[in-house]
């Protein structure tokens, strides 16, 4: 495969779990919530996903079983958020921390000290007639696992939610002005619920596709900030699905810079090249978080 090709391919394959749960995190926020937990959620969705596709041979029950891992630990949060009134960051962070230990003590449950291996049933990339087989394009960005082509669709899918329906107005006047869209007749309580469970299902599948579609595998901690990193990205795509998914294919165009490196063989530790993708991610929210303008609402607790 010509090295530009495979590059390209390796940075979509890359960005697909970021913008899963980037475009997940970006449905909460415009509620007006704040999901530190989609690092947890990410992280269940992983175990969860390998633990389903390994039991059962199907990565399918695996891609099942990661959703609801992520709306569980969606679900917590937004009982205690939400419901329960509780600071979100805090909430979100001590979940981040729960899910880091179950999923640890889960995993040596399941699979012993050998581990899952790469035994698990995963996505192979798959090339879409007629646009598959444009030259250098198709290869490299229509020859992907079922999950990336998913995530594509699902940019379009959440722009014309957002911004064509009336669900979507009620989201976002939540987000922008709570106690007028309750006047309004908005049970706000009710959208934020509805929109953090559906951030943590597609964080969960985020995990799900980091694992059936990327690694292969499963090992404690492998979502590696990736929770984070969503979160920045809906920072950076200014709380809107198609600049997300750019910010998304950026992270991953960083993170497949710094395989290419270590692959060259650089005299450089290879630990500096590993922090390339968080170093031009943070260089990125300098330049942008200050101009980009969030919602209203965010992060606020409602009376």
């Amino acid at each position: 495969m010509d090295p530009i090709i495979g590059f390209v391919a390796a940075a979509i394959r890359i960005a697909t779990p970021l913008l899963w749960a980037g475009l997940g995190e970006m449905i909460a926020e415009r509620a007006g919530v704040i999901n530190l937990s989609v690092e947890g959620a990410m992280l269940a969705g992983c175990l969860a996903a390998a633990v389903g596709a390994a039991s059962t041979g199907d990565p399918w029950f695996g891609v099942l079983a990661g959703l609801a891992a992520g709306g569980v630990v969606a679900s917590v949060f937004a009982g205690v958020a939400v419901w329960g009134r509780a600071n979100q960051i805090i909430t979100g962070t001590a979940l981040t921390l729960a899910s880091i230990g179950v999923t640890g003590v889960w995993y040596r449950q399941a699979f012993g000290p050998a581990g899952a291996g790469l035994s698990l049933p995963t996505f192979a990339a798959v090339k879409l007639p007629g646009v598959g087989a444009i030259p250098v394009l198709g290869p490299a960005v229509f020859e992907q696992p079922v999950l990336t082509f998913l995530a594509m669709a699902a940019v379009p899918m959440a722009w014309w939610f957002l911004f064509r329906t009336t669900a979507g107005l009620r989201l976002r006047a939540t987000g922008e002005a709570a106690g007028a869209a309750e006047a309004g007749g908005v049970r706000v309580r009710k959208v934020q619920t509805v929109a953090v469970v559906v951030g943590g299902l597609l964080a969960g599948l985020g995990g799900a596709t980091l694992v059936l579609a990327q690694v292969g595998t499963f090992t404690e901690r492998m979502t590696a900030g990736r929770g984070f990193i969503a979160i920045a990205i809906v920072v950076l795509g200014r709380w809107h699905p198609a600049g997300v998914m750019v910010a998304a294919l950026g992270f991953g165009l960083a993170n497949a810079l710094q395989f290419a490196f270590q692959a060259m063989g650089l005299a450089v530790p290879y630990q500096f090249l590993l922090m390339l993708p968080y170093v031009v991610a943070l260089v990125a929210l300098t330049g942008v978080a200050g101009r980009a303008r969030a919602p209203a609402q965010l992060g606020q607790t409602i009376a």
